[in-house]
């Protein structure tokens, strides 16, 4: 009976100690960030009929390849109800503020330098971007560089709309 009870107890805490990871299907997990032009934005209130987001890092050879078409992408779909919302994990604003100003991003920005809101995605791997429709459901995930302008992706993209 105890070997039963510490092995139900050993899968019990192994189970808890796995970090989460927000699939396609699932409701996008709760945040709340404050962005660089001063708007709030949560996974169900952003202003949009889908939020692009996009966690990176200056330090991110695969993210600084992905933003000139991000850019791109907000431009082209800014005003068709799509919103961008990259979520940088420094830990040095001078390099998140140089980034920002080197790639002229005019997409929303805000911090997460202690990966909070990046953990409650079970984002580990940067660039890691998650679609979320207007009911805070994920409807995309995308692990890696993305050409945001591929058409197929982008046809992908205007059905969602």
């Amino acid at each position: 009976m105890i070997v039963v009870l510490v092995g139900a107890l050993g899968w019990v805490i192994s189970g808890s100690l796995e970090e989460p990871v927000t699939k396609v299907g699932d409701r996008a997990p709760q945040f709340s960030v404050k962005t660089e032009t001063g708007k709030t934005l949560t996974e169900t209130k952003f202003g949009g009929k889908l939020l692009v987001l996009n966690f990176w890092a200056a330090w991110c050879a695969p993210c600084v390849q992905e933003v000139p078409s991000l850019e791109a992408f907000q431009q082209a779909f800014g005003d068709k109800g799509v919103v961008v919302l990259g979520v940088s994990v420094d830990t040095n604003p001078a390099l998140y503020q140089r980034f920002r100003e080197q790639f002229n991003v005019s997409f929303e920005t805000s911090r997460d330098p202690q990966w909070d809101i990046a953990a409650k995605y079970g984002t580990f791997q940067l660039p890691e971007t998650y679609i979320i429709d207007a009911n805070g459901k994920v409807v995309q995930k995308v692990i890696a560089a993305q050409n945001w302008m591929d058409p197929a992706f982008v046809e992908s993209v205007k059905k969602l709309l």
